[in-house]
């Protein structure tokens, strides 16, 4: 299944690069980087603490309309979650090499909206616990899946010197664990520049 969304993933990018390369005035590619606040969701019913982290990545927008674009991405990003009770924290950091989609809708000069779904691969995650006191701090480790998947939802501003300033919400749709259904909820605040 993993590979079915990544063969998709990198087909669509690929057309998205043949069609810059056919038309190079309606098509871009840049940078971006920022902010997240991520937590997790468990049962759909209660959501964890934040965690602070940031992105970084590379995208390519092609338009397909005066009004549409599709903008793939590969972004790096840290995400996680803390859960603060009487006992102490219990954070753990997740970082993952993030695929998203998007669709873009410019419904006025240099605004837009965007959606589009997302995969995700976990590289890399940490867990701590403090408890307050240096004898019981410990660091224990729980493996979380190596796939996710969700869906973005987010706005931002354009100019024409191709400076992007945006917001964007991450829905995860896979669990994390096996356990209490936890899922990804990222929000991100990033700078774009074109190159």
């Amino acid at each position: 299944m993993k590979t079915i969304y990544l063969t998709i993933a990198l087909i669509i990018a690929s057309i998205a690069t043949l069609n810059a390369q056919d038309n190079k005035n309606k098509a871009t590619a840049g940078i971006k980087g920022g902010y997240n606040l991520s937590s997790v969701s468990f049962d759909g019913s209660s959501e964890t603490a934040k965690l602070h982290g940031f992105h970084i990545g590379v995208y390519g927008e092609s338009y397909i309309g005066k009004i549409f674009s599709i903008q793939p991405e590969i972004i790096y990003s840290q995400q996680g979650y803390k859960i603060v009770d009487d006992s102490g924290t219990y954070t753990q950091k997740l970082d993952y090499i993030n695929i998203p989609l998007m669709l873009k809708l410019y419904p006025i000069k240099s605004f837009f909206l965007e959606a589009g779904p997302q995969i995700g691969f976990s590289i890399s995650h940490k867990e701590t616990f403090d408890s307050g006191f240096v004898l019981y701090d410990t660091s224990e480790e729980f493996e979380p899946k190596n796939f996710d998947w969700g869906v973005n939802l987010g706005a931002g501003f354009k100019s024409d010197a191709g400076v992007s300033l945006g917001a964007r919400y991450h829905i995860g749709q896979n669990d994390i664990y096996d356990q209490d259904k936890p899922k990804n909820r990222v929000w991100q605040i990033y700078l774009g520049f074109e190159f």
